[in-house]
């Protein structure tokens, strides 16, 4: 037999070394490797003999039939996997623990059963008891789920290839599974390995599609093994925070779909309530009439979406001004500090910056710079910002406002939710057209809209009327009573 053959695995990301280190060269995690057996259960002098065998290859030019797919029965949920679960597919779900994944799961497995699907649920943190109060608690105990309590990967296996092939399988969750073909304890990275392969390979050979719920670690990647992300056809991520109602379902890796698309979902004491237009949601709690907020009109996949940006500039006592950015790109927001100071003359050294995407939604586009950077400037000198005008366009670091894609349907959800006016890049006035029926202010640089806008306020702590040279109250002044 082989000789068994031990190194030291990084428990976050994967990485091997042949002797124990306190901290992960990869990663630059501490104290997360873990020794493990990383030879298989076949020897070495069987394995270098095995032949494998022929396969028929192809022809470029053939025609191969589209996948089909398999509706969940939530617009909101099919809308991020590209139209429906395609036969044969593996998707990894994450999300924070507690954020409501279980719960979408089984929402979306009761509805498939339902349907007069085989949908089976197997739970490796829960009891069988367990996930059938969470479906009394849903409404969806009557559904014909088929639950199970399982983590050995063989058992799961040989129960599934018995009868009907079933349409969907979920897996609650994968770091829970072990193998008989590595030595390792469940949840190493090598055993999390080993059983998403397994269960891979029972997908593609019985066109089965499975969905693997994976752990978040404290940086909110997806724990485990990255190599599990390449060897799954999608990666889903469940966001959201604890605080909000809301949840957004996105794409980070689909093979068979857009990567773009979100999905909004609103939890309520019944479950997980679709939203079908978010900008209404996002909207719902705005503070009108407040200085440092403005609406971005973004695009999230091919739907458009509002949500308002809040921004507070304060004074700082600090030697080094704070930057606290939530629900946007940091470098981002450094760009658009930068360029407010270096053409603009906005002096913000000597303040301290917050920027806040309201109701816990995440911005990618740089299309937010022209909304973030008129927030900014609306919080610094006190001035209001027109609460039914839309902002959106790209900032160069020359300050010239740059166009984006789809303007006419950000103008469109614009006005369809009540707005009157829009302030976007100059170019993209054309593109705009007139079926909105909005107010168009173009603007060709940054410079000319931190003009309109401290126009009409001023500094934050400073009154517009002239102060007196002595501002102590005149009663309490020497001489004077």
């Amino acid at each position: 037999m082989a000789k068994n053959t031990l190194s030291f695995v990084c428990q976050n990301c994967g990485a091997a070394y042949n002797r124990w280190q306190g901290k992960c060269e990869a990663c630059g995690e501490w104290n997360t490797l873990a020794e493990e057996d990383t030879a298989g259960g076949v020897p070495v002098s069987i394995r270098s003999k095995r032949k494998g065998r022929t396969f028929a290859l192809e022809s470029l030019a053939g025609k191969s039939p589209d996948a089909p797919r398999l509706s969940s029965g939530m617009t909101e949920l099919d809308r991020v996997t590209g139209g429906g679960f395609v036969r044969g597919s593996v998707l990894l779900v994450g999300g924070d623990p507690g954020i409501g994944k279980s719960t979408l799961l089984t929402q979306a497995t009761s509805m498939l059963a339902r349907a007069g699907h085989r949908i089976v649920y197997i739970s490796g943190e829960e009891a069988v008891a367990q996930v059938r109060l969470r479906a009394e608690r849903l409404g969806l105990s009557e559904a014909p789920v088929q639950l199970a309590a399982e983590t050995s990967v063989e058992n799961i296996v040989s129960t599934l290839s018995e009868g009907a092939v079933p349409r969907l399988i979920v897996i609650d969750s994968i770091q829970t599974m072990w193998t008989d073909t590595v030595e390792s304890a469940p949840g190493t990275v090598t055993q999390v390995r080993a059983s998403a392969q397994a269960l891979i390979r029972f997908a593609k050979k019985t066109g089965a599609a499975i969905i693997l719920v994976g752990h978040v670690t404290k940086d909110g990647q997806i724990a485990g093994p990255r190599v599990v992300e390449h060897m799954v056809d999608a990666v889903l991520s469940f966001e959201g925070e604890g605080s909000q109602q809301f949840r957004i379902l996105r794409a980070v890796k689909n093979r068979f779909g857009p990567t773009d698309e979100i999905g909004v979902f609103e939890m309520t004491g019944l479950g997980l309530r679709e939203v079908t237009n978010p900008s209404e949601l996002f909207l719902s709690e705005r503070d009108l009439g407040t200085p440092g907020t403005a609406v971005f009109a973004g695009i999230e996949g091919t739907r458009p979406v509002l949500v308002e940006l809040q921004a507070l500039v304060a004074p700082t006592s600090l030697g080094t001004p704070r930057r606290a950015v939530v629900g946007w790109d940091p470098s981002r927001l450094s760009m658009v500090l930068a360029v407010l100071e270096a053409h603009c003359g906005v002096k913000l050294s000597g303040h301290d910056v917050y920027l806040n995407v309201a109701g816990g939604l995440r911005i990618h586009e740089p299309a937010a710079d022209l909304a973030a950077a008129a927030a900014l400037v609306s919080s610094l000198v006190n001035a209001q910002l027109p609460t039914d005008a839309v902002y959106f366009g790209e900032i160069s670091l020359s300050g010239v406002v740059r166009p984006v894609a789809q303007t006419p349907a950000r103008l469109k959800e614009a006005a369809k939710l009540g707005f009157q006016g829009a302030v976007l890049p100059e170019s993209a006035r054309g593109e705009a057209g007139g079926d909105a029926g909005l107010s168009l202010n173009a603007v060709n640089s940054l410079t000319t809209l931190v003009a309109e806008i401290a126009a009409r306020g001023s500094r934050r702590g400073e009154s517009n009327a002239p102060a007196e040279k002595n501002a102590t109250p005149a009663r309490f002044r020497r001489g004077e009573g």
